[in-house]
């Protein structure tokens, strides 16, 4: 039996998952994979204890290029950043 193991960040950090996206050019040809850049989209997974953040479990945010320290949990990938990374909060 195997339990899914729980990261929560500590102090003002977040735990963001990634957002897959497709990358095309300005025609619309798609991409080969080693073209693709890192993603700059993310999924707000978990919040640290910080009184400064303002963003919630949920969220989608824009983050700083080449930011945190990416992880692998249960073969899923996260990032771990801090919330002074984040650049904007994607509002639908």
């Amino acid at each position: 039996m195997s339990t899914k193991m729980r990261i929560k960040p500590l102090g003002e950090r977040i735990l963001i998952k990634p957002l897959k996206e497709e990358p095309k050019s300005a025609g619309g040809i798609v991409l080969p994979e080693n073209a693709k850049e890192k993603p700059q989209r993310a999924e707000v997974i978990e919040v640290g204890t910080g009184d400064d953040i303002n963003v919630k479990i949920g969220d989608v945010v824009i983050f700083a290029k080449y930011s945190g320290n990416e992880i692998k949990v249960d073969d899923e990938d996260y990032i771990l950043i801090d919330w002074n990374d984040v650049l904007a909060k994607v509002e639908k």
